[in-house]
């Protein structure tokens, strides 16, 4: 299997996937992580195996998914920082998949909402749906802004730093609009929203799971931790 960091450089949006099923192995190791990440967050991660209908849409279909048959669907019941919990640990779930040699791309809108729904508990609000699969290709590497745009950079900083930085980077983001900057105090590290939009929070938990695989946990503070 592949590190994790190489798994965050590698990984990239797919939309279309091959009708080949996800082994019986590769689901018990990715049921096993969605049940620790919905214990840690308190949030719900369902996997959805062989189901047509989570994609089978309109909007889906404007969106260019193709052969959809297997989903991560987040939801929660409440609390605090529910979308910024949702994308780190749904971001932890994506990189898993890659790592076992899936594919992915995060759906906001482009799903049969009345289907995922149904997956749903009556006290349960859904968050967002990540298809799932073998992909018919690997994605294609999407545009990043200038780095001094997204994250201060000086010429004294330490390794942990710029890997982090540098994994940030790759983080997938609502439109590819990257909002977030990232700032360092000696070992202290702040990521904060750079504009205003539905999805700047989710997104800020996926980069900064991303920054945090790059920089090694052990190396660094978050200014404001997520839990």
């Amino acid at each position: 299997m592949i590190t994790t960091k190489q798994a965050i450089m590698e990984r990239h949006s797919v939309r279309v996937y091959k009708e080949d099923i996800i082994e019986p192995s590769v689901r018990e190791q990715l049921d096993a992580e969605a049940l620790l990440c919905s214990q840690e967050s308190g949030l719900t991660f369902r996997i959805v195996y062989d189901d047509e209908k989570g994609f089978d849409s309109a909007l889906a279909h404007y969106g260019r998914f193709r052969n959809v048959r297997n989903y991560i669907l987040i939801a929660s019941k409440g609390g605090r920082d529910v979308d910024e919990k949702s994308g780190y640990y749904g971001e932890r779930l994506v990189i898993l998949a890659q790592q076992l040699g899936l594919n992915t791309c995060w759906a906001a809108l482009t799903f049969n909402k009345k289907e995922v729904r149904k997956r749903l508990e009556k006290d349960e609000k859904l968050v967002i749906v990540i298809s799932l699969g073998y992909g018919a290709d690997q994605g294609h590497q999407h545009r990043n802004k200038e780095l001094i745009k997204l994250a201060q950079i000086r010429d004294d900083d330490p390794k942990w730093y710029r890997e982090g930085v540098e994994a940030a980077l790759q983080a997938p983001t609502a439109v590819n609009q990257q909002k977030f900057r990232i700032y360092r105090q000696d070992d202290v590290i702040s990521i904060v929203p750079d504009g205003r939009g539905q999805l700047v929070k989710l997104d800020l938990g996926i980069v900064k799971y991303n920054f945090e695989a790059g920089a090694g946990k052990e190396n660094f503070r978050w200014a404001e931790p997520l839990v």
